[in-house]
């Protein structure tokens, strides 16, 4: 009898090691958390990619939004699940800016989280109200220096990359304005439209039909490089050498989820990228297929940790 539970035991831990190796992942339904509330960047790009992963794996990926807390909510709820590859979370370069934005935090972002891979990546404009007397960034920081502390941005909360992209721009700019922290970025596009605020740097897609309506005029692109489908706007680092405020949307498992498994979802991601209609899909919406490595997204998460620690020290920025 001993000798057969013995066995037993073997089989079953045989069982459950093959079960998570990757060799049968995934056997069931796998959950992706999207920690912010629907129509978002984040949701755009997780539920395309979850819809192509279901189809290639046979097995249903299933986004969940379980928003709060600047993703903090979704996030630990991850962070604590077991890392067997069935719980997943979909969140942007918020993850690690809040880990010096908040005092309290109950995970790492580095040590309790798997990199699987950067999915896509987007990019903000800065964007002014038609009634300053500025075309470009260089106008618009003399402008600043001059008025310091009476212009407005709107920000689409607090440590989300459009709110980040201001605090490094004062920075490096050596200016001061007021940063406004709203609730979503459909409030703040649309005070700045009425007038109610002078700038802020939001997602190019939704502030894209704004500019062509000539309500709204654009001055730069957050990123290194300039928009495809708005060639004439340059970045802000062609007047502020080493500007880069890139979003990424990213996919993470928990922390000891195993290399096999992390392989399998890097491997689908990638095969979910691959398609045309996927490219289509997600540059309509303006941004950027990426699928690096898990190895590459880690050195990724390593080096913004330390950026953005910079910035918000420097800034003296923190939310309780």
């Amino acid at each position: 009898m001993k000798l057969m539970f013995t066995v037993c035991l073997t089989v079953s831990a045989l069982s459950v090691s093959m079960s998570t190796s990757g060799q049968h992942y995934p056997a069931k339904s796998v959950r992706i958390i999207v920690p912010y509330a629907p129509a978002g960047g984040t949701d755009i790009i997780v539920r395309a990619l979850a819809q192509k992963m279901s189809e290639s794996t046979s097995q249903q990926f299933v986004v969940e939004n379980r928003a709060g807390a600047n993703g903090i909510i979704g996030t630990d709820i991850v962070a604590k699940s077991p890392p067997d590859g069935y719980t997943l979370i979909t969140t942007t370069n918020a993850l690690l800016i809040n880990h010096w934005l908040y005092s309290k935090i109950p995970f790492h972002p580095d040590r309790d989280l798997a990199p699987i891979t950067i999915a896509g990546i987007g990019y903000n404009l800065l964007a002014i109200h038609n009634s300053l007397p500025v075309k470009s960034v260089k106008e618009f920081i003399a402008l600043a220096k001059a008025r310091p502390g009476q212009l407005v941005m709107a920000a689409s909360g607090a440590g989300q990359p459009s709110h980040m992209a201001g605090e490094l721009f004062k920075q490096m700019a050596k200016i001061d304005f007021i940063i406004v922290q709203y609730k979503g970025t459909g409030a703040s596009i649309a005070d700045l439209a009425g007038g109610h605020v002078m700038l802020t740097f939001g997602g190019a897609a939704g502030l894209q039909p704004l500019v062509r309506a000539g309500k709204l005029r654009a001055l730069a692109v957050s990123g290194t490089k300039r928009l495809v489908n708005m060639p004439d706007v340059p970045t802000v680092s062609d007047t502020l050498p080493g500007f880069d405020v890139s979003i990424w949307y990213a996919l993470l498992a928990p922390a000891k989820t195993s290399r096999e498994v992390i392989a399998k979802l890097h491997g689908e991601t990638v095969k979910a990228l691959s398609h045309d209609d996927m490219k289509l899909r997600l540059a309509a919406q303006g941004y950027d297929v990426s699928g690096i490595t898990p190895e590459q997204f880690a050195e990724v998460i390593r080096t913004d940790l330390v950026r953005w620690e910079k910035v918000v020290r420097d800034g003296n920025i923190r939310v309780e």
